[in-house]
C-alpha cells in the first residue's frame, strides 16, 4: 500500500492556492456541528481542500431516511453512528487530520469546548435544532469565531457569514423573539429572503414543523459544501471578499437563478417583517 503523502495528496489545489497557503489551510482548525445532510459534506469538502484539523459532532445514528441526502447513509451502515462513519471516511481522505470527536452532539455544557481552538464554525446542525444552534452562535460570537450558515432550501442553497464586530446571528434572524413554529419561520426567511425555491414545492404538506420534518434533495446539501468550502477557504485564508450579515446569497440550480441580499437591521427590516407575516398566513392556510 503507498503511504500517504499531504503535500502530493493535495498537489492539484495548488494553482488555486500558493504552496504555502496550502499548509496554512493543513494548519487550520474548523469545529463542524451535524455530520448529517450539510455537515458530513462540509467535512469531506475541507479535508480535500487540506484542511486537517476538526471538532465534529454528532449524536444520531444512520437511518433509512437518510439515504436521499446524506454522506454517510448506505445500507452497510444502517444503526451505526453517524460521526463512527464519517470518521472513517474521513482517515480514508487524510489519516494524519486530528479529531476531536463530541459523539453526544453539541450541548449546552460543552459548547466552550467544542469551538476550542477553532478557527471557523461551520453550521450542519438540522434545520429545526434551534435552541443549541442560537448557543452555539452565541459563543463564536463571544469567542471572536467567524461563524457560517448555509442551508439546503429545493434544489439550491442559501449562505449566510457572521464574523466578529458585523451583524450577531440573533440581530440578523431574532429567533429568541417570538416562540413555537414562529421560531422556525424567522429562521427560513432569514436564510433565504428571496425565497427562490418556492415555486416549485409541489407539495407543501410534506413541510411539517410539528413533526420537524421537510423535504430534501442530495444537490442542494451538496451546493451548500462546495459555497461553505469557498467561504471557509477566503475565510481561513484572510484573502478574497467575505460578505458577512446582514449581506448573504442565494442560489437556485432548478430555477438557474442567483440573488444577493442584503437586510439591514436584520429581522426588524420591513421587508422581513413583511415576509415573515407572508409565510405565517402560507402556514395558516395548510393547518
Amino acid at each position: 500500500m503507498k503511504k500517504f503523502v499531504f503535500e502530493e495528496a493535495f498537489d492539484r489545489t495548488i494553482g488555486w492556492v500558493t504552496a504555502d497557503e496550502l499548509q496554512t489551510l493543513r494548519s487550520k482548525r474548523v469545529a463542524i456541528a451535524g455530520l448529517g445532510g450539510v455537515g458530513g459534506y462540509h467535512l469531506l469538502t475541507l479535508l480535500r481542500l487540506g484542511v486537517s484539523n476538526f471538532n465534529i459532532a454528532e449524536m444520531d445514528v444512520v437511518e433509512i431516511a437518510n439515504f436521499n441526502r446524506q454522506a454517510c447513509a448506505g445500507l452497510s451502515h444502517l444503526g451505526e453512528n453517524k460521526i463512527d462513519v464519517m470518521l472513517s471516511l474521513a482517515k480514508d481522505i487524510n489519516p494524519e487530520a486530528d479529531f476531536r470527536v463530541f459523539s453526544g452532539g453539541v450541548q449546552e455544557n460543552n459548547i466552550h469546548d467544542f469551538l476550542r481552538d477553532a478557527d471557523l464554525y461551520i453550521d450542519g446542525l438540522d434545520f429545526f435544532v434551534l435552541d443549541i444552534r442560537e448557543k452555539v452562535f452565541s459563543q463564536c460570537w463571544e469567542m471572536n469565531i467567524p461563524a457560517m450558515t448555509t442551508a439546503p432550501l429545493g434544489m439550491g442553497m442559501a449562505h449566510l457569514n457572521f464574523i466578529p464586530g458585523k451583524m450577531s446571528f440573533d440581530e440578523y434572524f431574532g429567533v429568541s423573539s417570538v416562540q413555537g413554529d414562529d421560531r422556525c419561520i424567522k429562521f427560513i426567511s432569514g436564510l433565504a429572503p428571496t425565497m427562490l425555491h418556492r415555486p416549485y414545492l409541489v407539495d407543501m404538506s410534506r413541510v411539517d414543523f410539528a413533526e420537524r420534518k421537510g423535504p430534501s434533495t442530495p444537490m442542494a446539501c451538496e451546493l451548500c459544501a462546495r459555497v461553505a468550502g469557498t467561504e471557509a477557504l477566503k475565510i481561513l485564508l484572510g484573502r478574497g471578499k467575505v460578505r458577512a450579515a446582514p449581506h448573504g446569497m442565494q442560489f437556485d440550480a432548478y430555477s438557474n437563478r442567483f440573488r444577493k441580499t442584503w437586510r439591514p437591521m436584520g429581522h426588524k427590516n420591513p421587508l422581513q417583517i413583511l415576509l415573515f407575516k407572508i409565510i405565517q398566513f402560507i402556514l395558516s392556510r395548510k393547518k
